[in-house]
């Protein structure tokens, strides 16, 4: 695997930020009421500042601070520094103040007084510029990471739930059931939602919920005369957007639950309502009896990771709450969606 290395050029913005500091920098640096106009000695004394700074910024910086070798950053620091202390007292100050300044050395704390300030401007705006850069690469990081760990969870739907029907659909076919074709529409039809419409991270409240809808029906075949299966949605905004595949599985667990433990008299009750301001609240309760083993499907690895997904995709913007009594299984789930825009409404 070969890395590029693009630390040799720079990003044009960092060329235009840099530009403009040393700019504005020479600007307060070389200014003077008494003396407004800018003297040639002035460009280059700020050139051996410049230098010094570009050489602690793009040398000493990365290869030595950012590498956790404080010690020989600071000792390049002050190789740096006492350079420019040197060129400035035996060359640049002869040249230009040989009858003056030039004729002595006035002490090194007077010489770094002169500066310190120049170099550490500039050195401490390349620094912030760095440090601003890398918060921004973390960020990105970690929303690759969350993206890719939604899709994770995601993929654990789909086959979870392709293998409990497909075992239901065998047992229809083998007993030559009428309602055989009636399932594999409604299969068909779940998995067609669930392969190819949920891939986005918001899909469209009314498409899920028709679905959740198909994915009842489906599941409901299944306890036939056993008990009675309800069903009510109220949905008035249909701007609102959901994450996929968040509200099944609850559904799923509240079937599984009850038909473990079971065999008549199953009630499940599943009630979806959204007001105004976008705040979905989502119920579903399953009776069940005690005495079935039913501990393992509370919690299984669907609802894990529904929790899960719940945490990334709505932090603090969510309300979980699960009930177990003696008899009956609840969930209450409150969400706060948000709106699709008008090209998102055209397209759906």
């Amino acid at each position: 695997m070969t890395i590029k290395n693009h630390t040799s050029i720079l990003p044009y913005k960092e060329v235009l930020f840099q530009v403009l500091l040393h700019v504005v920098v020479f600007i307060f640096y070389s200014y003077d009421r008494r003396n407004p106009r800018i003297e040639p000695y002035q460009f280059v004394f700020f050139a051996t500042y410049a230098t010094a700074a570009f050489v602690i910024n793009y040398s000493l910086l990365p290869r030595f601070l950012y590498q956790k070798k404080h010690w020989q950053f600071i000792l390049g620091v002050v190789v740096a520094i006492t350079v420019v202390i040197l060129l400035e007292e035996l060359v640049i100050e002869r040249i230009y103040f040989p009858d003056t300044r030039g004729r002595r050395f006035l002490g090194v704390f007077f010489s770094l007084w002169a500066v310190l300030p120049v170099i550490t401007v500039l050195s401490g705006f390349k620094f912030a510029w760095d440090a601003i850069g890398k918060q921004q690469e973390v960020e990105s990081l970690k929303s690759t990471i969350r993206e890719s760990e939604l899709k994770f969870l995601k993929s654990q739907i789909n086959p979870h739930f392709l293998f409990n029907n497909l075992n239901n659909l065998y047992s229809y076919a083998i007993e030559f059931s009428p309602k055989t074709p009636e399932i594999i529409l409604k299969l068909s039809s779940v998995l067609r939602y669930m392969l190819y419409e949920c891939r986005e991270k918001f899909v469209s409240l009314s498409k899920e919920v028709e679905q959740l809808e198909n994915f009842t029906e489906l599941y409901e075949m299944q306890i036939e005369e056993r008990g009675t299966v309800n069903f009510s949605a109220h949905i008035q905004y249909p701007e609102f957007q959901i994450a996929p595949l968040i509200l099944i599985v609850f559904i799923e667990n509240a079937f599984k639950h009850s038909q473990a433990s079971q065999s008549d008299n199953i009630r499940i009750d599943i009630t979806i309502q959204l007001l105004e301001d976008g705040e979905l609240h989502f119920s579903c309760k399953n009776s069940f009896r005690p005495m079935g083993n039913t501990e393992n499907l509370a919690k299984g690895i669907g609802l894990e990771n529904v929790m899960k997904r719940l945490k990334l995709l709505y932090p603090k913007a969510h309300k979980l709450t699960i009930e177990d009594s003696d008899d009956q299984y609840e969930v209450y789930l409150s969400m706060q969606l948000t709106q699709q825009t008008r090209h998102e409404l055209y397209h759906y």
